[in-house]
């Protein structure tokens, strides 16, 4: 039966990184299939690949192999690290990449990457991705138990959450994404639509039980110099040009430009304050 592994990295598509990846995974398990889940984290941005791999996985089957390299402490003392997790399994560096996702998932086994059995015959220092981690995630596509992949391990590297403080009135978060259309995604989440009037915001960060509801009209949104006011479901209910709020695919509250680019209109970057305000 094939497994699917699912990949998550900061190496662009120019280089020969994640062919080289794939090719060392199909000579362990040839029936192994792939999914790229993007390549274009920026480079070396762990809390942005942690915020991405929580957003991707649950639309995942059950087996799935996510395999995360966002490395910038290859070589270093950072453990290289397998993790099974709910139904799923997890190979990454141990520096806080998996931080999201097991806050989630309670991990039920970790181990160490410690084998070299279940690596390649030569190691180098500078690119652990071809050398330890694919070889490992193709190991357990072929059914390799984690234990035989290195010593069972007990805690992982953490880092906070993005920022999600909820008071009376006001919600403050962070940007936590610029997608590729310059939509600026904010830490404030999840909402959903109740009706055509009413939202409903369950904190995925921060106090995960302080639920609020509110109407979609009595609501700004400041970042940096900028506000928007309302939330809007679709970017169609705009003008062309006009900035605007809407929810996400993912359920976080977002800024956008009805075609065009928020982010660049906004000078935003990950990690600008963000304030929404409910009611005057």
């Amino acid at each position: 039966m094939s497994r699917t592994i699912a990949i998550l990295t900061d190496f662009g598509i120019r280089d020969i990184y994640v062919g080289v990846m794939k090719g060392v995974m199909l000579n362990i398990c040839n029936s192994a299939r792939f999914i790229d889940i993007t390549h274009a984290i920026q480079p070396q941005n762990v809390r942005q690949a942690a915020f991405a791999l929580m957003n991707a996985y649950r639309y995942f089957a059950p087996g799935t192999i996510f395999l995360v390299v966002v490395d910038p402490g290859v070589g270093g003392r950072r453990r290289p690290v397998a993790v099974q997790a709910g139904d799923y399994f997890f190979v990454a560096p141990d520096n806080g990449v998996l931080a999201y996702v097991l806050s989630e998932l309670n991990p039920g086994k970790i181990v160490n990457l410690t084998n070299p059995a279940h690596q390649l015959s030569e190691v180098s220092h500078t690119f652990h991705g071809r050398d330890i981690f694919a070889p490992a995630a193709a190991h357990i596509a072929n059914g390799t138990p984690l234990e035989a992949l290195g010593e069972v391990v007990d805690t992982l590297v953490d880092f906070m959450v993005p920022e999600l403080e909820i008071g009376h009135k006001t919600i403050t978060g962070e940007v936590v994404h610029i997608d590729n259309f310059g939509n600026v995604v904010t830490s404030i989440g999840v909402v959903q639509w109740l009706d055509h009037e009413m939202a409903e915001l369950n904190p995925r960060f921060g106090r995960v039980d302080h639920t609020r509801q509110f109407h979609v009209r009595d609501v700004r949104v400041n970042i940096n110099k900028w506000a928007a006011d309302g939330l809007k479901r679709t970017y169609s209910e705009a003008e062309i040009g006009e900035l605007l709020l809407t929810v996400d695919s993912n359920g976080y509250i977002e800024m956008a430009i009805c075609q065009g680019n928020c982010a660049s209109r906004l000078g935003t970057t990950i990690g600008d304050r963000v304030r929404m305000t409910i009611g005057g």
